[in-house]
């Protein structure tokens, strides 16, 4: 999966759960989608056009009224709307829910396969500030979805950054859909 992709997919709360919804078969029409997330209305829209600007999501020609507009996968929706469903089935709980729709979590766990720096992981990720890294790196660890070690082996000892248990099996259902 390209990185810069997940981030920006991830940056709307409800984008994976709508694209996994559609991948589980919930009809691609708002009221159906709105009742599966339990999204508010504005939350809701805003992830559903975040998700048409990405090109995975697009109107159905034919289907739906023009106030009431149905929607379909694209091709590139359908490979992403598998890997969101694989990553929510890895943690179906709504605590662990709480967690993947923050901005961070899934594409700091993609990027954990081996064991990184934090350096790596900040370059690898574009955009995100040392504070937003900091915490979420704090919050996977305290999850057990992320492994913290200290390596010795050089001369100034560094932290490095795993994923473990349920992160590695996100990172999975990431890497699966390369």
């Amino acid at each position: 999966m390209d990185i810069p992709l997940l981030v920006k997919l991830t940056s709307k709360a409800w984008s994976l759960k709508i694209l996994a919804l559609m991948h589980s078969g919930v009809p691609g029409r708002q009221a159906p989608l709105v009742a599966a997330t339990t999204a508010s209305r504005s939350a809701f829209a805003a992830s559903l056009a975040h998700l048409i600007q990405l090109g995975l999501l697009e109107r159905n020609p034919g289907h739906g009224h023009p106030l009431r507009p149905e929607f379909r996968l694209t091709v590139q929706g359908k490979v992403i709307a598998a890997m969101a469903y694989r990553i929510l089935e890895a943690a179906p709980d709504e605590d662990e829910f709480d967690i993947l729709k923050r901005s961070w979590p899934v594409p700091i766990l993609a990027l954990t396969e081996a064991p990184c720096r934090f350096s790596a992981i900040r370059s690898g990720l574009g955009a995100i500030t040392d504070r937003a890294l900091s915490k979420s790196l704090g919050m996977l660890e305290e999850r057990e979805w992320l492994r913290r070690e200290i390596d010795v082996s050089q001369r100034t000892p560094f932290p490095t950054y795993q994923a473990v248990n349920t992160g590695k099996t996100i990172n999975r259902a990431i890497r699966s859909s390369l």
